[in-house]
């Protein structure tokens, strides 16, 4: 029996509590900031292996940034993938979503063969959810978001997903290839494999151009991005109150509700 082809779509991105913003060019400052892989894309990356291991298949994962991204992709090897990819070229810097769908679009068809490219819902640095479906967008197939259960059925060459709603759920059951994109924490990814750990450190990683990917140049980085930051703001911080109320119960109690009237008005 075939077994199943895997792509996973992975993204480093700095740690949130670590991150600022470049007032001047109003991009993520990553110079003071460690990175980790996207947490969420963890969570795919395990469905994917759990999958490979129910079918006999084989994952690779895939990533656009910077050199630096290697070593990341290196722990997806050691955890159980069998490939990684990188995008990496200056040309690709400062990509919004649908800059960064395009380009991992041309590399998930570069890689060839392969009937599903799973995705976490969302990274943590951008939150918008929305490079999974623009790469199915620019692949043109199927995508389904926010799935919570993956079923691969391999005699029909379909998965049927279950995918969170607000209230509820539903069952789909959508033919290969396909784009899923996978909640944060349905599942408890694994821990790096020792043995796999000296060849995860020596294994080729495929690097692909922005020439190597014959990318339309309008259509990566900031040339294809039709978002912009206009501005950064810093939210302000509020200092939490505490006041330590004495008195018997009843007075406590109407002190309460004073300091609550006073919270409401400075509310309202």
């Amino acid at each position: 029996m075939e077994g199943i082809r895997i792509l996973v779509c992975m993204k480093v991105v700095p740690k949130p509590e670590e991150v600022r913003i470049n007032p001047e060019t109003k991009t993520l400052d990553r110079a003071r900031a460690r990175s980790e892989i996207n947490p969420p894309d963890l969570n795919a990356l395990e469905t994917a292996l759990q999958l490979k291991e129910r079918w006999n298949g084989w994952v690779g994962v895939i990533s656009m940034g910077p050199p630096f991204f290697e070593p990341y992709l290196r722990t997806a090897l050691a955890m159980g993938a069998d490939a990684a990819f990188l995008l990496s070229d200056r040309a690709f810097a400062g990509a919004d979503t649908l800059a960064t769908a395009y380009t991992l679009a041309r590399g998930i068809a570069r890689v060839g063969a392969y009937d599903l490219v799973l995705c976490g819902e969302e990274s943590s640095d951008g939150a918008t959810g929305q490079v999974p479906a623009q790469i199915g967008e620019w692949l043109g197939i199927p995508h389904v978001t926010y799935a919570s259960r993956v079923e691969f059925l391999p005699e029909a060459r379909k998965v049927k997903v279950r995918r969170e709603l607000g209230g509820g759920y539903e069952v789909v059951a959508v033919p290969v290839p396909v784009v899923i994109s996978v909640r944060a924490g349905i599942n408890q990814p694994r821990f790096l494999d020792p043995l796999r750990m000296p060849w995860a450190e020596d294994a080729p990683i495929t690097v692909w151009s922005a020439k190597d990917l014959q990318v339309d140049p309008e259509l990566v980085g900031s040339s294809g991005s039709p978002t912009t930051v206009a501005g950064v703001q810093e939210a302000v911080r509020r200092e939490r109150r505490r006041e330590i109320l004495v008195g018997s119960v009843a007075e406590k109690a109407a002190l309460l509700a004073d300091r609550l009237q006073d919270l409401l008005r400075e509310i309202l």
